[in-house]
């Protein structure tokens, strides 16, 4: 197996071969971080499309300053946010309903008992700014350590940290108007 450096320097000499290698150890983490902004399965394989064309026009920029991995989830959230963004400015002149009004996706992380709580989780983390949505996907739904969520979005731990601990705030509100009867005493 060629290391990522090898592959990412053969991509960059245009080899399709080894950007097939990297689709296939990435493609799956692509799409679902992709599935996690847009909740549509048709849009998270656009964007995965989109990302891996892009890992190939700029497989020669990648400076190794920080790991492939870190560098591919940067272009995933940002194609990720990008298009999001052109889609609700798209349905503000067209009215399409709003993916938060008709979510119909199964992420592959949800069992199937808890696809209302789901609905409702993904319902309340449109309500965040991105810097918000971004540190708790990365976080909570990919799983990733914090410590890679900022090298990802370029900002130190403790801003992770902090962006998260707002996140939590920030959707707890929303998800205790679905919930009234799950109210936290504490609060």
């Amino acid at each position: 197996m060629r290391s990522e450096t090898d592959i990412i320097q053969a991509i960059a000499s245009g080899k399709e071969r080894a950007l097939a290698m990297l689709y296939e150890r990435y493609s799956e983490k692509v799409y679902n971080t992709a599935l996690s902004y847009t909740k549509n399965a048709e849009d998270a394989e656009e964007i995965t499309q989109d990302v891996f064309v892009k890992i190939f026009r700029k497989a020669a920029t990648f400076e190794g300053k920080s790991s492939l991995t870190t560098w591919i989830y940067r272009i995933v959230v940002n194609t990720s946010l990008t298009y999001v963004k052109k889609r609700n400015r798209f349905s503000f002149f067209t009215s399409p309903p709003k993916p938060s009004e008709s979510i119909d996706f199964v992420h592959p992380g949800v069992l199937l008992e808890n696809k209302e709580n789901a609905f409702a989780l993904y319902k309340a983390m449109d309500c965040l700014p991105d810097s918000q949505k971004t540190a708790f996907i990365l976080s909570f739904i990919e799983e990733l350590p914090r410590q890679k969520v900022a090298d990802i979005m370029k900002v130190s731990l403790k801003a992770v940290e902090s962006l998260l601990q707002r996140a939590k705030k920030n959707m707890r509100s929303e998800l205790e108007k679905v919930y009234p009867h799950r109210r936290n005493p504490k609060n």
